[in-house]
């Protein structure tokens, strides 16, 4: 008998090569939790499968509820935020099938998991304001370590979405901003 794989899942927002099976998608949901430290949100886990076309987010939200009924996956409440792990016997089937699931499929999901708790984690440690201005916006960014203050600077955007694309660059990586600044301040 010839082995293929059931599409039984809504496949809107998903490029070629992604999940069209609610099985596969499972399988990637409790690949990602045994993968990814310190577990992962259902709102990280819809962010995950959207950003990069893996899965239909409602496919993928539908994953998640299977998975926590069966009991492949839990979730402990940590800041009033629900993160979801794998539990043992959901690390044994996913043991058993993962290489079944395209590779490109499981790097792609790992890349966007990890750049999603970046930009997290980064959002979290500096603070950025976007505040309108006068024939524009000031955007303001703020590095801190501890209590400290490493760097406040103020700079004008011309309209919203501009500011809202300086925003997200400032925090893909924070500190190659503040490392150049400071580099190009220094030069004699």
């Amino acid at each position: 008998m010839e082995n293929y794989t059931e599409f039984d899942a809504l496949d809107e927002g998903i490029i070629p090569g992604g999940l069209r099976s609610k099985d596969e998608i499972k399988v990637l949901v409790c690949y990602l939790l045994k993968n990814i430290d310190g577990g992962l949100t259902r709102e990280q886990i819809g962010s995950i499968m959207q950003e990069r076309g893996i899965a239909n987010y409602f496919e993928a939200m539908d994953a998640v509820s299977d998975l926590l009924s069966n009991g492949s996956v839990t979730g402990d409440l940590v800041d009033d935020k629900e993160y979801l792990h794998v539990t043992e016997s959901g690390k044994e089937a996913v043991s058993l099938v993962e290489k079944d699931l395209p590779k490109t499929v499981r790097e792609n999901a790992i890349r966007s998991a990890i750049h999603l708790i970046t930009l997290e984690r980064n959002a979290k440690e500096n603070e950025v304001k976007i505040e309108p201005a006068q024939d524009g916006y000031t955007v303001t960014f703020t590095m801190k370590a501890g209590e400290s203050t490493l760097m406040e600077l103020s700079i004008f955007s011309g309209d919203r979405d501009l500011a809202e694309k300086v925003k997200d660059n400032f925090l893909e990586d924070p500190a190659k901003v503040y490392s150049s600044i400071l580099a190009g301040l220094m030069i004699e």
